[in-house]
């Protein structure tokens, strides 16, 4: 019995999940995950879009109703659980185990498409070393007639009004960079620089997160912090130039009509959930890694404060340099305003190829742009190699086994993305970003969460859980949050997103053919259908009667940690043999 009892000991110390070595690693690891590319290439455009400053009272409308309460709910239940996206749902409501595991799989599809944006960011970042912006000029042999140089400042205002011409940093996008097909049909060769630059940044997120959470947490001190220095350069220079002002008022000049439009409440939610990183597990694995009396109330207030902070400051960065563009092209704003990639690859780019010293701004705008969306990227990774690894501990924490898999795990997503550094690759991109990653999926799991825990689970239970392991009360707002606002709003534009869909394009011109749709609407679905999927396998599966079932399968399992002084010693797992051995010794 004594060897039975020093071999289970043993795995016991194989199974060590490890903490955060101080809070500031993980505020620093929430940040660099929260504050990604969104919150420069898209929230300025939305705020612009959608009313300026107007479209701020649905976007506050949704951090308070939304945002703020799954992102306390979230770092509770990892904090409480000590468990990653999957197994944590064990503890609490077995029955919505298929959110975590729908969760997942959304991750998944976007550490497939995000670190490519990373690719095209580092290709440029390689280019802005050169002597002349290539994306500055019409004299390369992948421009065309029609190719505008916006630095021969004689030349523009006649060349602009051509209704068939393009600029040369658009031309340098899509015929050097990605040398684009004419549609997802035809796939075309492998650009090899766009490749080699793919297999750098994995090389990278392998690297930071190779140790797990201890790597990790070293590596954010930098990836989270110098964005911002990089964007307060930015800012000041922008502000600086001529123009910058009309940009700032175009920015957030408000338009209090817009506030009717449904489709500005619709864009304002999809952002706040895509921007905060809720529904989706990620923030349930980051607070798993703190001890059981962290304050986590009081980090999510300041990490939320500091994510919408970031992009109101992020527009000011981006639309001062827009407003200067179009100043310097004579032509309205709204003609030189871009979202996501056509902003950080086309927009910004010829901006700041106008400017003197243009390779100086360059570089750091996509070192920034690296920045922010690195930390987001391996973040994302650990976030499924610890839930992956939660799910089979004694198998997965033996030493050596997590660096092998994540070797795995990376080399896997590597070659499944291949399709995305071909000719018809941004066709592929588009599709899986539109349909796998955004949108209805990620609603549909933050519903069903909120109501998975604000219900079955109970707001009142997960109140009295933050005052255990903070010892402050939370604001009985938030669980009017949970149990009504939350659920309400979310559902809302559940069905607005589905009644308002409206068909994937690109470039506004090109339409996918019926298969593609069919693909991405298989995408959405596999997510969406893990929930109820899980849900009916396991009242299928278990014993006694329906009720039984039902009410077995949302009671949460009994807490198996034991608290001394305030740390945490971890019993995952542990079975009836393991617990005598501890109390034997």
């Amino acid at each position: 019995m004594n060897e039975k009892c020093a071999a289970k000991h043993k795995r016991a110390q194989v199974e060590e999940r490890g903490h955060w070595a101080s809070k500031v690693e993980f505020l620093l690891a929430v940040a660099g995950n929260v504050v990604g590319l969104g919150n420069v290439w898209r929230f300025p455009y939305l705020c612009y879009k959608n009313g300026g400053g107007a479209f701020l009272v649905p976007y506050l409308v949704f951090v308070v109703t939304c945002a703020v309460p799954l992102f306390l709910l979230e770092t509770t239940v990892g904090q409480y659980t000590q468990q990653g996206g999957v197994t944590c749902w064990r503890k609490m409501c077995p029955l919505m185990e298929g959110i975590g595991y729908g969760g997942q799989l959304i991750i998944l599809y976007s550490c497939v498409t995000y670190i490519l944006i990373l690719a095209w960011a580092l290709l440029y970042l390689v280019f802005s070393f050169s002597s002349q912006l290539p994306w500055a000029s019409c004299d390369n042999y992948w421009n065309t007639d029609r190719c505008i140089d916006f630095s021969e400042q004689n030349k523009t205002s006649a060349r602009t009004n051509q209704t068939n011409s393009t600029s040369a940093a658009t031309e340098f996008w899509e015929r050097r960079v990605l040398a684009i097909s004419g549609g997802i049909e035809e796939t075309g060769s492998i650009r090899r620089d766009l490749m080699l630059c793919l297999i750098v940044m994995w090389i990278i997120c392998y690297f930071c997160i190779w140790k797990g959470v201890k790597s990790t947490g070293k590596v954010v001190y930098f990836t989270a912090t110098f964005p911002y220095i990089m964007l307060i350069l930015l800012l000041i220079r922008g502000l600086s130039l001529p123009g910058a002002l009309q940009g700032v008022m175009f920015y957030l000049l408000p338009e209090p009509s817009r506030l009717t439009d449904p489709q500005v409440w619709m864009e304002a939610g999809a952002q706040i959930l895509f921007s905060f990183s809720v529904g989706v597990g990620s923030l349930i694995v980051l607070g798993s890694y703190n001890t059981s009396n962290n304050n986590c109330y009081k980090d999510c207030l300041w990490l939320c404060l500091l994510n919408s902070a970031t992009s109101i400051v992020a527009g000011f960065a981006v639309f001062s340099v827009l407003g200067f563009m179009a100043h310097e092209q004579g032509v309205p704003i709204a003609e030189v305003a871009e979202s996501g990639p056509g902003l950080a690859f086309i927009a910004y780019p010829q901006a700041v190829a106008m400017m003197p010293l243009p390779q100086l701004w360059s570089i750091c705008f996509f070192v920034m742009l690296i920045l922010l969306g690195l930390d987001t990227q391996f973040v994302a990774m650990e976030v499924v190699m610890t839930s992956i690894i939660d799910m089979f501990p004694t198998v997965m924490r033996k030493p050596g086994r997590r660096e092998r898999f994540l070797l795995l795990f990376c080399i896997t997503c590597f070659f499944s993305q291949l399709v995305m550094v071909t000719e018809a690759g941004m066709y592929v991109f588009q599709l899986l970003d539109y349909f796998a990653c955004n949108g209805a999926c990620i609603l549909f799991l933050c519903l069903f969460e909120t109501l998975a825990l604000g219900w079955l689970f109970g707001a009142e239970r997960l109140y009295g859980i933050i005052k255990d392991m903070t010892g402050v009360h939370a604001n009985p707002f938030f669980k009017i949050c949970w149990l009504y606002l939350t659920p309400l709003v979310l559902l809302g534009s559940f069905i607005c997103s589905v009644v308002k869909y409206q068909p994937l394009t690109f470039n506004r011109w090109y339409v996918y053919p019926a298969w593609a749709y069919v693909l991405g609407w298989a995408l959405t679905l596999s997510s969406i259908l893990l929930v109820p999927g899980w849900a009916l396998y396991k009242l299928g599966t278990g014993t006694g009667t329906f009720r039984q079932r039902f009410h077995h399968l949302c009671q949460p399992a009994p807490d198996c940690s034991l608290t001394q002084n305030g740390e945490e010693t971890e019993l995952q797992h542990i079975g009836e043999e393991d617990l005598h051995c501890l109390t034997s010794s």
